[in-house]
């Protein structure tokens, strides 16, 4: 029974010390490229996220998802997909795109207005 105290007491301090995590709600406001949403920890459990506008003809270049996996909600415009290794994908808003781990990819807008879409990237378990 005293071990179990002293280890609560040993812990409770650093557990109080973690960061909390709140809700968060946050407005879509974007200029152009790329613009943070969720930076990760200590303010989520490793979750990023973000908005990017893209210009006809820009593309947000290569980039693999590494140890994590990512998704892409598209939200206005037109683009195209390119998965190394896979043939292109085109694709229109609303859209939704699941990319696995460890998968180098770049997203292009091929249309005639911007391109719109909101990454979640996430630690793969």
């Amino acid at each position: 029974m005293r071990a179990l105290v002293l280890l609560v007491t040993v812990l409770a301090p650093a557990k109080s010390q973690a960061p909390s995590r709140e809700v968060l709600s946050l407005p879509l406001r974007c200029t152009g490229g790329d613009c943070p949403l969720l930076n990760g920890k200590p303010a989520t459990a490793g979750m990023r996220s973000g908005f990017v506008r893209l210009r006809p003809g820009e593309s947000v270049g290569w980039h693999s998802t590494e140890q994590n996996e990512e998704s892409l909600v598209m939200l206005q415009g037109q683009g195209e997909a390119i998965f190394e290794g896979r043939p292109k994908q085109g694709f229109a808003a609303p859209r939704f795109l699941y990319i696995p781990p460890a998968t180098r990819h770049n997203v292009t807008n091929t249309g005639g207005l911007a391109l719109e879409y909101i990454y979640v990237v996430a630690p793969a378990k």
